[in-house]
């Protein structure tokens, strides 16, 4: 089995004008990943998992070391590419597994049942619906944005700047454009990351010192997560 690769990953959130002023600075010197929209934006959706007790909140509060969690992903609330993914933190680094996941499993997840498996299944769902039996893993939230997101291929550079941060326990409106939100964040504050492997370049890490971008430990889950749990941001 090959080894795993953890990634660098640090959280800044800020005020827009500030994300703005660096997303300008960024565009000249990176590329935009080729799946963006005509205006350099897709629109994600996930679904994020936690048991009865809240392992997953309680150990991202803490700072638990190592963690892990798991997440159903889309695209443009299409259907067209379904996406079960592991993200893994260890040491302060990274790393995410993710298989295809069928539209007909993803249905049954959201409405609260538990796939059936065979030979064939992905490991990664296979972990999954093993700690949906064990430990009563369920859905919980579901967590959306726009990003803007940029490349650079030495290092596995990738720079995303994610606005409108939202939340919503409609699990079952996971693909329906229309579906109600509220948003985490206050007014005007959104959320950029910046996430490479062993090294930043010297240029791309010239272009983001700023005093004024603030780092943060938390997570889009976790921020979702405390909105719906304690009803403030």
């Amino acid at each position: 089995m090959a080894e795993k690769k953890y990634r660098h990953e640090f959280k800044y959130v800020s005020p827009e004008y500030i994300l703005s002023a660096q997303q300008l600075r960024l565009s000249s010197i990176l590329d935009v990943d080729s799946h963006a929209g005509s205006e350099n934006t897709y629109s994600i959706r996930s679904i994020y998992f936690d048991d009865y007790f809240n392992t997953c909140y309680r150990e991202n509060e803490d700072g638990t070391d190592p963690r892990e969690k798991f997440r159903i992903r889309i695209y443009n609330c299409s259907t067209d590419r379904i996406s079960l993914e592991l993200k893994q933190k260890e040491h302060g680094m990274c790393h995410k597994i993710s298989c295809p996941l069928s539209l007909e499993d993803c249905r049954t997840i959201m409405a609260g049942g538990i796939p059936d498996f065979d030979s064939k299944t992905p490991y990664l769902l296979k972990k999954l619906i093993m700690q949906m039996n064990m430990r009563a893993l369920r859905p919980v939230v579901i967590v959306a944005y726009e990003r803007v997101p940029f490349v650079y291929n030495d290092g596995n550079v990738r720079i995303t700047f994610d606005r409108n941060i939202r939340s919503s326990s409609d699990i079952e409106g996971f693909f329906d454009p229309a579906v109600d939100f509220r948003p985490v964040l206050e007014s005007g504050i959104n959320m950029m990351e910046v996430k490479f492997d062993e090294l930043l370049p010297d240029f791309i890490n010239e272009a983001l010192q700023t005093s004024r971008l603030q780092q943060t430990s938390f997570s889009k889950y976790y921020l979702c997560r405390k909105y719906n749990m304690e009803g403030t941001l």
